[in-house]
């Protein structure tokens, strides 16, 4: 298997070229240039682990049966997920529809990001000692709240790595920035800016290309890696739990071997739901892909417009995972949607620096509308959603799945297609965001109005619903304040030249 770039397919490395880099020099992300096709009958009785090594095995074809087996292994146990299957489905109804939750959010950081920040720190060292011999690799790390704990747990105190992480200062809960400013370990680094999501991203891409720096680094023989998803490494073992979950839904009576479902995954920045689109073309039994944006929907307008317009009004929500409007996944399904074509999608991505826009043609259209549903959520629909799905079911979720939710709901009722099973992606325990909840739940006189903060509010939802707080966030209540760091954009890139000594 051989990867090329979104925006110069001449530009060809192997799978672990792939993950050492992370984003091709050309400032392409790098794809697999063929998708291979699964046997369903050959990983229906594997364990999760069984599975993700046999999927991974199809792409990352540089890496040796035993060493993907190694990865996979220290990976995913129930020391860190609680169970030997770490995405366990949950049915529940909703509105009179049953609906299938996959929950991935039982890992060290209770977000769904584990699922790949678990294994990637394993897959990226055997990467180095392939392609870059001796040398040390800087993670560099854009979040919008879960990637940027996820990557810090996972590289924490691997060697030959240090990592960076940036996040909006005013744009992730209070439980997930103290996530990451208590983080533990000697390599690490974590800093908020003064701006967004995609203020940070777009910086952190132009850091990996600023020549200055990466000769500083290089001097110290130390070369820029990703842990966002722009790094196939962490885009392929998300593949793995849609069809594992698929196997599930098949071996706990849900479906019939072969019968299709659709997927809702709520979505930002296209990964997850692009994994799904991947584990389709490798012949799961994928019916319609369904996008749920929040209030920022430029996800949702361009599935049903062809157009991808990021000149609109950024909205701070109460699912901050989900604030962004360069969606940077998007490139990867726009290649193969074009018929491969490199140039096309690099005059795409150029037009969206510079004109912050671009449509793709009518046939690229007609496809998109063909696989994808798109629809978004309001924050008092995302509200209402939460306490509706409580009420109905005892179930209780975060803001991001509760997006999903609603976006779900109008799809069966625009469509009719209520009877299609349907898998729906939760993405993060609710107790990462519990004043949100709380507040959807209606429980301002529960005892909420008297918490100095939201570790108090824990406690408060913990009595309310009876729903367990998972260990990684109640042990938080004893960690210490480590980082305090703020910068502006501009100053990223000198903020890492003194943190990290490169004068």
């Amino acid at each position: 298997m051989h990867f090329n770039s979104t925006q110069n397919n001449k530009n060809i490395v192997n799978s672990a070229q792939a993950i050492a880099q992370g984003l091709s020099p050309d400032g392409g992300l790098f794809v697999p240039q063929s998708f291979p096709k699964i046997n369903l009958q050959e990983l229906i009785n594997l364990t999760y682990n069984g599975r993700a090594k046999s999927v991974l095995g199809l792409y990352l074809t540089d890496y040796s049966a035993p060493e993907l087996a190694n990865c996979v292994d220290n990976a995913y146990n129930a020391e860190k997920f609680g169970s030997d299957n770490p995405t366990p489905i949950t049915a529940q109804s909703f509105n009179g529809t049953q609906i299938n939750f996959l929950e991935l959010w039982h890992g060290p950081t209770s977000a769904f990001k584990d699922m790949a920040l678990q294994i990637l720190p394993h897959l990226l060292t055997l990467a180095y000692k392939k392609e870059e011999a001796g040398k040390q690799a800087l993670i560099l790390v854009a979040t919008s709240g879960d990637t940027g704990k996820a990557a810090l747990e996972g590289f924490k105190d691997v060697p030959n790595t240090q990592i960076a992480v940036f996040y909006p200062e005013n744009g992730v809960s209070e439980i997930q920035k103290f996530q990451m400013n208590s983080q533990a370990g000697e390599n690490v680094l974590v800093c908020g800016i003064n701006g967004n999501f995609d203020d940070a991203q777009t910086a952190v891409k132009r850091l990996f290309n600023t020549q200055t720096l990466i000769n500083k680094l290089a001097a110290k023989n130390t070369m820029f890696s990703s842990a966002n998803s722009i790094n196939f490494g962490r885009l392929v073992p998300q593949v793995v739990y849609y069809i594992s979950a698929y196997c599930d839904m098949v071996n706990g009576g849900k479906i019939a071997m072969g019968e299709q479902i659709n997927v809702v995954v709520p979505t930002g920045n296209f990964g997850n739901i692009l994994a799904a689109y991947y584990a389709k073309r490798m012949g799961l039994p994928i019916g319609k892909l369904i996008c749920a944006s929040n209030s920022n929907n430029v996800l949702a307008e361009f599935i049903n417009t062809g157009v991808y317009n990021k000149n609109r009004k950024f909205f701070t929500t109460i699912s901050p995972s989900m604030d962004i409007l360069v969606s940077s996944n998007l490139e990867r399904l726009l290649y193969h949607l074009c018929g491969e074509n490199s140039d096309t999608v690099a005059a795409m991505m150029q037009s969206l620096k510079t004109n912050g826009s671009f449509t793709v043609a009518d046939d690229v259209k007609a496809e998109i509308s063909e696989l994808f549903y798109g629809n978004s959520c309001t924050e008092e629909e995302t509200q209402q959603t939460i306490k509706q799905l409580f009420e109905q079911s005892c179930y209780l979720c975060d803001p991001h799945t509760a997006v999903a939710v609603n976006v779900y709901d109008k799809y069966a009722k625009q469509t009719g297609d209520c009877k299609t099973p349907v898998l729906l992606v939760s993405t993060a325990s609710p107790y990462k965001f519990p004043a949100a909840v709380l507040d959807a739940l209606d429980a301002k006189q529960q005892g909420v109005a008297s918490c100095k903060n939201e570790f108090e509010m824990l406690d408060v939802l913990n009595s309310l619903t009876g729903a367990p707080v998972p260990a990684p966030i109640l042990n938080l209540k004893t960690q210490t304040k480590r980082f305090a760091n703020l910068t502006e954009v501009p100053d990223m890139e000198q903020f890492l030249t003194e943190k990290l000594g490169l004068n």
